[in-house]
């Protein structure tokens, strides 16, 4: 079943897809009423649940919709067994969960729906702490600290003799994944000696009780806790740099900027008709609703070339298996080189 979303207005700017040509909700007859499950990243999450309920709001015949999270790498595995209908990811899928997916023949719509600045984040007390250098973030992450790096001034020595608690992603996490690799240099190398979970609200109470907690994860975690909390800029030679929108769009804080996508079975997407509209609704709404729960946006055209890839069902991936440092340009150029 294709989807006809005036498709003429492919061609224009997504601003002018979303005013000019609305997407009408589907009817009940078209609508199967089966239900729709997904599972993955903690980081895609709120932006995913504000999707679905932006969706259930208009749509008085919409389909039950559970959004659960296990982290990218668990909700890859339930992906590519035939478990779940959509996985969100704060990373691209790696080469193990490509395998599964094609031994299952599970094929699959990789999606992008927003940037994230992935934010180090520590209790408003600490006053030492301002900034960080890439260095010393694998100095304190990289498995040889573990049991050594134990205290602050063991970062600076003009930082204070106490305690340093740690609290980041667990492994089933895209965030460990996409912070190891880009911080320690490979996926997975971490010091184990640190509370670890995939659930980004436990890490982020975690650290706002903590005067000497150091931890990790998505903005929009931060975003909705910034009273309780305080982000460590992040100096990558140039001087420090803070997460926002603006340091994201522009360039500034790269290393930790990463896309987040959705992963969508594309099998089931002619099965399930409620799924195809869901979907579709997503991609239509994502840009504002991104800014809802504080993600980057992606350009008009990178939400026009989504739309396009999931209206022309074109599956694969337009990495190698890894994470890398991407920029929304060099994200939307990726893109462009699916095949």
């Amino acid at each position: 079943m294709n989807i006809k979303v005036c498709g003429w207005a492919i061609a224009l700017s997504f601003s002018t897809l979303v005013t000019g040509c609305s997407v009408p909700p589907t009817s009940t007859s078209q609508i199967q009423q089966q239900p729709i499950v997904i599972d993955g990243s903690s980081t895609v999450f709120p932006l995913t649940d504000e999707v679905v309920k932006e969706y259930q709001f208009e749509r008085s015949d919409a389909p039950e919709i559970t959004v659960a999270f296990s982290g990218t790498g668990g909700g890859f595995r339930k992906f590519c067994a035939g478990e779940t209908d959509i996985n969100n990811a704060s990373r691209p899928i790696v080469n193990k969960e490509i395998e599964a997916c094609k031994a299952n023949q599970v094929k699959y719509i990789e999606l992008p729906v927003a940037y994230d600045a992935l934010t180090i984040v520590i209790h408003p007390s600490n006053t030492w702490a301002q900034s960080l250098t890439l260095e010393e973030l694998k100095k304190i992450w990289e498995p040889a600290a573990q049991g050594k790096i134990t205290r602050w001034n063991q970062i600076r020595p003009e930082w204070p003799d106490k305690p340093l608690n740690l609290y980041g992603a667990g492994r089933d996490s895209g965030t460990f994944d996409y912070f190891t690799e880009i911080v320690v240099g490979k996926v997975g190398a971490s010091r184990n000696d640190y509370i670890a979970s995939e659930d980004d609200y436990e890490l982020m109470r975690r650290v706002r009780n903590d005067p000497n907690g150091l931890g990790y994860f998505g903005y929009a975690y931060y975003e909705e806790s910034q009273t309780l909390l305080k982000a460590v800029a992040i100096d990558e030679g140039r001087g420090p740099v803070l997460p926002s929108s603006e340091t994201v769009l522009e360039g500034q804080y790269k290393s930790l900027a990463r896309p987040l996508f959705i992963y969508v079975n594309a099998k089931l997407l002619e099965e399930k008709p409620g799924l195809q509209d869901f979907v579709q609704f997503y991609l239509v709404n994502a840009e504002n609703l991104a800014k809802v729960v504080g993600y980057v946006p992606l350009s008009d055209e990178a939400y026009t070339l989504a739309l396009d890839h999931f209206q022309s069902r074109k599956v694969g991936t337009a990495f190698a298996g890894h994470s890398e440092k991407l920029t929304l340009q060099e994200l939307l150029k990726r893109e462009k080189r699916l095949e």
